[in-house]
């Protein structure tokens, strides 16, 4: 059976959660992902704890958190590519994130080395 985008989308959302629960301990509140040329964007919302909005009141606790959250997702990257190359069959060029430490969002961009778009 042929994947579809969407399919594949929704595939890398479940596997991303997944992985959040059994590396970080916990998942986000949403996940969406999107394939756009040879980019995988992957939208994650409600990913801080009541306890680190509070820390993330202050600036220096809100570099504090998105700093240790960072390392910690920056730790699993080798588990998260292979999920990428699992699902989708490329393998990941390179890898981006950020944190809204105001909204709770995480944003993850893999770059891969071709372009999976068109493939699809």
């Amino acid at each position: 059976m042929i994947k579809t985008k969407g399919s594949i989308e929704s595939e890398i959302s479940k596997a991303i959660t997944q992985w959040e629960k059994d590396f970080l301990g916990r998942g986000s509140i949403s996940v969406k992902t999107d394939i756009l040329r040879d980019m995988i964007i992957i939208y994650l919302h409600g990913i801080l704890t009541p306890a680190e909005y509070n820390v993330c009141e202050t600036r220096e606790g809100m570099l504090s958190i998105k700093k240790t959250r960072n390392e910690l997702v920056e730790s699993g990257v080798a588990d998260l590519k292979e999920i990428i190359l699992t699902i989708t069959g490329e393998e990941v060029k390179s890898f981006h994130t950020d944190l809204s430490s105001r909204t709770g969002e995480r944003l993850i961009v893999f770059k891969l080395f071709n372009n999976l778009e068109k493939k699809l």
